[in-house]
């Protein structure tokens, strides 16, 4: 077994919200756990008396009491907390007398924007009775079209306060994409940027935002000046300055707990992006327990996470404050003008909890940055990644070059349930390329093809018992049937969430990718993050996708694409090397058929391989069909592949 890279000290553990939470169920409950995983099987356990005791240790202020957490406990259509009236934005409350900063924007051009809680409050107060002026009331939908700005923030807390239903669209976001999501809600409000910064440059959104207004027909867009250039003028534009003025009173609407708080979509690589409702009472549980118990947020902590509103990290990020600590938003470029800019804001600002991604981290560790030895990172508690699964080579590159002493956890989640499956926690260890436990409150598991649960080696990802953060319904989907068939189709009534994954002997979580994308040669299976782990000991290869595809002649291809380095080529001794780390630290049955090298790796805008579209497209289908355009970074990429597959076809290799 691996020995675990950082272990928790003991004055860490002790002074840790988990740890207070554990002595809380003692004296309060008789409960006593010795260990993480102690607690976390109870968690998973006793559902009533879990997540009741999240509510009750944070003191969610929920308006009324109640008689059952979990009234049916079936999946989908799980009722937590019949009855409880509540609003997320009461979760504000303790903000209105505090003076240290709930928010801090950082620009790349280094200009540094605070804001303390009391007059965050008073700006989302504002700006809730400026929108309530405006018509937007119980259930209509506000929308985001922005970049990572605590404006952001301002505007989510405002339409929540008023039931409204908020969703969002990072601003570099064409105008396709962008109305391929929102015309879904027909929001009564926009709330977009004249630009931002990025790479260096300006961008002017204004084009773009005028777009998107003339599509989507809001009564009123609110424009936020960014970029300093003349906001558009004409019938429904409103200037953000003019509507977060005065002090008014902040009386959010009482509303059911399972009533829509935000409407999050997924990338869109596969068809148009499906809506994720989710609930104000369910999020408010999740962020508690997220925030406080796992990443150990409090006051005095910062956190700092380059991320955008498109994606579910932003939703996390905007909910910081509620656990007393400080959202650091980045807007801008992470690796401008250097691959170490992002790490100097860190020593800066005092940041103490570090989120980011594997790329981010491989990006760093290639230029020679040395974070822990170049710069002032004495603040830094902890580093969180995720995106996709963390290398070990991650870990190693962590511990020399930030600090040993400093953990970097690796959570695996989604968008689907605004939070984790598996992460870290305070007082768990970590272990090289792995994750250190399944999360409090989640009843995962690993499944073999029989549907039993397996340890030590590979099976799907499933949730066997409900979350309250789990949908409480896909938009546009009034009979649930997305619904089913997105998550319970295969193991009827268990989430499946379509990760293979192995949870190991000492409880924790490696993920070896996507099971839709798995390589099955010979009948053996492996996922595609195998592969991209062993190929981390190969510098000539920036960037790989790999894939497997069963053809019409019934035999089975497994080609790796690969990206190589400037002024590289791929040689003899360099497909040998490739080929040889496969065979040594994946598998020898899950070497390639061929290396080929290609021009660059398709990805969708947050940062996740297009294998299934590849692999679709290289069976034959038409590119437009299988994945949407605007959900990718860069859609030209697809076309070296849609070139290979008819070439491979007039040769008679379909």
């Amino acid at each position: 077994m691996t020995a675990p890279i950082w272990i928790p000290p003991q004055d860490g553990r002790d002074s840790s919200n988990i740890a207070a939470f554990t002595r809380w169920l003692g004296e309060r409950r008789g409960l006593y756990f010795s260990d993480y995983q102690q607690l976390r099987l109870w968690s998973v356990t006793d559902l009533d008396g879990f997540w009741s005791a999240v509510r009750e240790f944070f003191e969610i202020p929920f308006r009324n009491g109640y008689e059952e957490v979990l009234a049916e406990e079936r999946m989908p259509g799980a009722r937590w907390f019949p009855g409880v009236l509540t609003n997320y934005a009461d979760e504000l409350d303790p903000l209105q007398t505090r003076d240290e900063a709930a928010f801090i924007t950082i620009g790349e051009d280094q200009n540094v924007e605070e804001i303390s809680g009391a007059e965050f409050r008073r700006q989302v107060a504002a700006l809730a009775s400026s929108l309530r002026g405006l018509g937007v009331g119980l259930g209509d939908h506000v929308a985001g079209y922005l970049p990572n700005i605590a404006e952001g923030a301002v505007a989510f807390f405002a339409a929540a306060s008023l039931g409204a239903i908020w969703s969002s669209v990072g601003e570099d976001y064409a105008p396709a994409a962008v109305l391929a999501r929102l015309t879904q809600l027909a929001p009564k409000v926009l709330i977009a940027a004249d630009g931002y910064r990025f790479g260096g440059v300006v961008r002017d959104r204004r084009a773009a935002v005028t777009e998107v207004h003339a599509a989507l027909h809001p009564a009123h867009t609110v424009m936020i000046s960014r970029a300093g250039l003349p906001l558009p003028s004409g019938q429904g534009f409103l200037k953000w300055a003019d509507l977060v003025q005065g002090a008014p009173e902040l009386r959010p609407a009482a509303v059911p707990f399972d009533h829509p708080l935000w409407v999050l979509f997924s990338s869109g690589t596969t068809g148009v992006p499906k809506g994720i409702v989710h609930s104000h009472g369910g999020i408010q549980l999740e962020m508690h327990k997220t925030l406080s118990l796992h990443w150990d947020l409090g006051p005095g902590r910062r956190l700092l996470w380059a991320t955008s509103p498109s994606w579910v990290i932003w939703n996390l990020q905007v909910s910081v404050p509620i656990s007393g600590a400080a959202a650091v938003c980045y807007d801008g470029s992470p690796t401008f003008p250097d691959a170490a800019a992002l790490w100097r804001f860190v020593a800066d600002q005092g940041i103490t909890d570090f989120g980011t991604s594997p790329g981010f981290l491989a990006a760093t560790a290639k230029t020679g940055v040395q974070p822990g030895r170049q710069l002032d990172l004495s603040a830094l508690r902890q580093i969180i990644s995720t995106g996709s699964p963390l290398p070990a080579s991650a870990s190693y590159w962590a511990s020399e070059n930030v600090g040993s002493h400093i953990p970097l956890v690796s959570i695996s989640g989604g968008t689907d349930v605004v939070g984790a499956f598996a992460g870290g926690a305070p007082t768990v260890p970590v272990w090289p390329g792995e994750i250190s436990a399944g999360c409090l409150g989640v009843a995962i598991e690993a499944w073999d093809e029989t549907g039993h649960p397996v340890t030590g080696r590979v099976g799907e990802l499933v949730v066997t018992r409900p979350m309250p953060s789990m949908p409480v319904a896909l938009w546009n989907d009034p009979a649930g049937e997305r619904y089913r068939d997105a998550y319970f189709a295969t193991y009827p009534g268990i989430w499946r969430h379509g990760d293979w994954i192995t949870i190991t002997g000492h409880g924790s979580i490696i993920v070896h990718g996507r099971s839709d994308a798995t390589l099955n040669r010979h009948g053996i299976r492996m996922g595609s993050a195998d592969i991209y782990q062993a190929l981390e000991a190969v510098p000539e290869v920036t960037d790989a996708l790999v894939i497997g595809a069963e053809l019409d002649s019934g035999g089975y291809w497994m080609p790796l694409f690969v990206v190589l380095a400037d002024g590289v080529d791929l040689d003899e001794e360099l497909g040998g090397r490739i080929r040889r780390e496969i065979r040594e630290r994946a598998s020898p049955r899950h070497v390639p058929d061929e290396i080929i090298v290609a021009p660059g790796i398709p990805h969708t805008v947050t940062g996740k391989k297009l294998e299934v579209p590849v692999k679709r497209i290289l069976q034959g289908a038409d590119p437009a069909a299988v994945t949407a355009a605007s959900a990718l970074d860069d859609p030209a990429k697809l076309d070296f592949f849609a070139e290979l597959a008819r070439a491979r076809a007039s040769t008679g290799n379909p």
